[in-house]
């Protein structure tokens, strides 16, 4: 490792942050598009059900920090800001979304931000266009060994990293936490009554557990493998709201072998979609995410005549990760 970037792994250095910039509510930023748009696309294996088949942009609601990272995100760096912590940690891979998003939030509300990068051995490398643009927003980024990554959600590990960072405001990977899943509501919140079921993709379970609690009846897709997520959703909207929340249920067998994994049948899907519709369809989610809700269509697994919503969480982004 060079003696330059192992002074910055132990926290000796930091990397430059960007001005800070007022709220997004003020100085001539983007302002978020909210509600964000509903977009109705004819699909004949829903038209043969009755069905009607609508996209959720969530995708266009700020150029920055795009699709549900705006609902998850902005409300735990208000939060993170109003705690007074000098700075936001977070964690994620060499190619996380997350990141990206937390550090040009972070930028967006003048609240510096820590990325807990997975691997140790990323520290001697250059940096990858990912983590440059982490970087280029101001985080401060910490690759950390694989097995101490392992123990981010315990206590222990988290006073580690406030004993060297101070004390913190600590986001948990991919976002999901009571804040963000509050933050979820809105987006069941703007469904409601206009759609009779709203389907997301999920990871870590956050987006689903606050849609659900504030709109129609939610059906959410892992794109991990395992059979984690529904403990998960239960345990946020307990942690959120005290109890159970809403109506869902989870769509399982469309991860097409895990996360960010594919196969050419579902990438001849999307690519098709995309013809047909002119929609741009992420791969690491949206695509698993339309394919399942075909399917759901197809074998008669949705309410007769029903109006389905499918959120877009993302666009197609060649940086795609975590």
């Amino acid at each position: 490792m060079s003696e330059a970037r192992a002074r910055e792994n132990r926290g000796m250095t930091r990397s430059a942050p960007s001005a800070p910039l007022p709220p997004p509510d003020g100085g001539g930023l983007p302002r978020p598009r909210l509600p964000s748009p509903l977009q109705e696309v004819r699909e004949p294996a829903f038209e043969r059900r009755g069905l009607r088949l609508l996209l959720k942009r969530d995708d266009l609601i700020h150029p920055l920090v795009g699709g549900n990272k705006w609902r998850k995100l902005v409300p735990n760096l208000r939060a993170a800001a109003a705690s007074g912590a000098p700075a936001l940690l977070t964690f994620g891979g060499a190619y996380s979304n997350h990141l990206r998003a937390t550090a040009a939030a972070g930028r967006l509300l003048g609240l510096p931000t820590i990325g807990v990068v997975r691997g140790e051995e990323l520290a001697e490398r250059p940096l990858n266009p990912s983590l440059t643009r982490c970087r280029a927003d101001g985080m401060r980024l910490w690759f950390t060994p694989r097995a101490d990554y392992r123990r981010r959600r315990e206590e222990a590990y988290l006073a580690e990293l406030r004993e060297r960072f101070g004390a913190v405001y600590v986001v948990p990977e991919g976002g999901s936490n009571a804040a963000a899943v509050e933050g979820c509501v809105a987006l069941g919140e703007e469904l409601r009554g206009l759609v009779d079921v709203a389907a997301v993709a999920c990871g870590t379970g956050g987006t689903l557990a606050g849609m659900a609690a504030g709109g129609p009846t939610a059906v959410g897709v892992p794109v991990l493998r395992g059979d984690f997520l529904a403990a998960e959703v239960r345990r946020l909207q307990e942690a959120a709201f005290g109890g159970p929340r809403g109506r869902w249920r989870l769509a399982e067998g469309f991860h097409f072998g895990g996360y960010a994994r594919t196969t050419p049948e579902l990438t001849r899907f999307a690519d098709d979609f995309e013809q047909r519709h002119g929609v741009g369809v992420e791969r690491v989610y949206v695509a698993k995410l339309l394919y399942a809700l075909t399917a759901l269509a197809e074998a008669g697994d949705l309410p007769p005549g029903a109006a389905v919503a499918a959120v877009v969480t993302g666009t197609p982004d060649p940086l795609a990760g975590d």
